[in-house]
Order: structure tokens, then C-alpha cells, then sequence
């Protein structure tokens, strides 16, 4: 995890929420942790839009959203506007 948070810091447009976010992701499953140092590694010149947009294509980003999982009576389940 400090390689990942160290790394993190480096990316060119780094800031705190950045690095935060995508550490806290990462410790939940050691695979994520792997994952993007490997994405890293393979986009030494990544951004964080870049870093974040990887993380957010992978299978398991949204376990661990704060979203209702049953959208049941939700006008738009895209912007979950339930009522």
C-alpha cells in the first residue's frame, strides 16, 4: 500500500481526494491493489483522470457504493432519483 500511496503522489496531477479515494478502494481487495500498480506500470505517464477511469471500469467498483442496490420505484436509475 505505500508503494501504491507513494506512486499516487507522483502522478503529475495528484491531489489529496486522488490519492485518498483510490487508496481506500485498493485496500478493500488486495487484486486491486495489484491491478493498479500494473496499470500504472504499464502508464507511467497516466493521470489521475486516467487512474480513475481504470478503477472505474473494473467489475467490482460499484461494491462499494453507497447506492441502493434495488432500484424498485426509482424514476431514473441511472441518477437513482427514487421516490
Amino acid at each position: 500500500m505505500e508503494e501504491l500511496i507513494a506512486r499516487l503522489n507522483h502522478v503529475e496531477d495528484s491531489y489529496f481526494d486522488f490519492v485518498s479515494a483510490v487508496a481506500h478502494y485498493a485496500q478493500k481487495k488486495p487484486d486491486r491493489l495489484n491491478k493498479i500498480l500494473l496499470f500504472m506500470n504499464d502508464n507511467p505517464y497516466a493521470k489521475s483522470s486516467d487512474i480513475i477511469e481504470f478503477i472505474s471500469s473494473q467489475d467490482d467498483f460499484f461494491e462499494d457504493a453507497s447506492i441502493p442496490d434495488d432500484s424498485e420505484g426509482c424514476i431514473n436509475t441511472i441518477n437513482m432519483a427514487c421516490i
